[in-house]
């Protein structure tokens, strides 16, 4: 599920996730159609850490295109017993200082959860998209891994800020984050809907933050909100609709695979992309086809982008009342390995507790197993949270 090379450097060696381009090396997003690939240049938030000292220690496989739960559907690595990302495992070994992931639709912080490390996903536009292999631009954002969340808040403050290269960058020239905010006073609510769909140690683990909180002074409520499902359906629709543009680009002709089996330009096509993508991608594809069509676009497209509207006010109201939202990031403690013709029903189930941050652009933290949501450019109030929390376990 790994590949990496080792480089020594004083200020730590950062795994960059398959996704995310690096200068001479592979970057196929995890698919056999983009095989052999190797970009000119490397994204931006590579470049950034690698001029402040950092040391790019290598590349670390994902699903195809980030599109399965954790990355068991990589076309380069082999699926485990037990799931758990590639970038993920290797911060919870120690062999790297961070990593960066780029979040389309709960993937890494899923691998971060099961893997018992951090995982930001920053607010939308905060970190350059510039380099990133793109699926769903709307919402994927690059975020990082890391052992805790000082380590969290030292890479995010090397890769934020305003990138003139993207057309999606904030303006902003740099963020400052912090880990030591007083969270005395703060309060966070507990979404019963979410609670209620994971297994029992899955709550054992959002009951011990919750009560790690509280005895530091947070008070927490448990809330019932019926925007997450919602919110979910509205973010497949329109994941899968972006998904669907984006890929269309890998044909077989500039780079990648290339099917050997063709007699003109249509079967050149249609058999590399064939042989090229997986089955969870292919479906993907013909979901996002089938809800830009001609007599669906009305009812799923438009409607989902209307829906993200809803969503973006009704959470904008629960952060009137709440400093962060804590629900779980997965149903179950651990995945097995599974047959890949389940992975799109499986994938929809699962991101219902992701998929808000993905939507409307807001960040989330995972820490300790749990998962924490915030308002935009809340990320040091989640941080500190997740930071008392955790040297409260030191």
């Amino acid at each position: 599920m790994k590949y990496y090379a080792i480089q020594l450097c004083d200020k730590g060696t950062i795994a960059v996730d398959d996704t995310i381009l690096v200068k001479g090396a592979q970057s196929a997003a995890g698919s056999r159609i983009l095989e052999g690939f190797k970009p000119l240049f490397s994204a931006e938030a590579v470049t950034r850490l690698e001029a402040k000292g950092y040391a790019v220690s290598g590349k670390t496989n994902v699903g195809e295109f980030g599109l399965d739960l954790v990355g068991e559907f990589s076309y380069y690595g082999e699926n485990d017993a037990s799931l758990k990302g590639a970038a993920a495992s290797l911060v919870a070994d120690g062999e790297v200082k961070a990593a960066l992931g780029v979040d389309m639709n709960g993937a890494t912080r899923r691998a971060a959860a099961l893997s018992g490390v951090d995982f930001l996903k920053p607010t939308y536009g905060t970190v350059s998209r510039y380099g990133v292999i793109s699926c769903a631009a709307s919402g994927e954002q690059v975020g990082v891994y890391a052992a805790d969340a000082e380590s969290v808040c030292e890479v995010m403050s090397v890769i934020a800020g305003h990138d003139e290269k993207d057309g999606t960058s904030l303006p902003q020239e740099s963020y400052e984050y912090s880990a030591n905010e007083s969270v005395s006073g703060k309060k966070v609510c507990i979404i019963k809907e979410l609670y209620d769909k994971a297994d029992d140690a899955t709550k054992a683990k959002v009951d011990a933050f919750a009560d790690s909180l509280k005895a530091q002074g947070v008070a927490v409520d448990v809330v019932s909100n019926d925007m997450f499902e919602l919110a979910n359906t509205a973010w497949q629709i329109l994941m899968c609709a972006e998904t669907c543009n984006n890929v269309s680009r890998y044909d077989g002709v500039k780079f990648g695979h290339r099917s050997s089996q063709y007699k003109n330009i249509d079967e050149l096509y249609v058999n590399s992309r064939t042989e090229g993508f997986n089955f969870l991608t292919k479906a993907v594809i013909l979901y996002g086809s089938d809800v830009l069509s001609k007599n669906r676009y009305k009812d799923c497209y438009d409607k989902s982008l209307r829906v993200r509207r809803v969503v973006a006010e009704k959470f904008a109201k629960a952060c009137e009342s709440y400093d962060a939202v804590l629900t779980p990031v997965c149903s179950a403690s651990s995945y097995e390995a599974y047959d890949i013709h389940e992975a799109f029903g499986k994938v929809f189930s699962e991101s219902v507790f992701t998929s808000v941050p993905n939507l409307i652009g807001t960040p989330a933290l995972v820490s300790g197993g749990v998962q924490l949501m915030g308002k935009h450019f809340g990320e040091s109030t989640l941080l500190s949270l997740a930071h008392s929390v955790e040297r409260k376990g030191e």
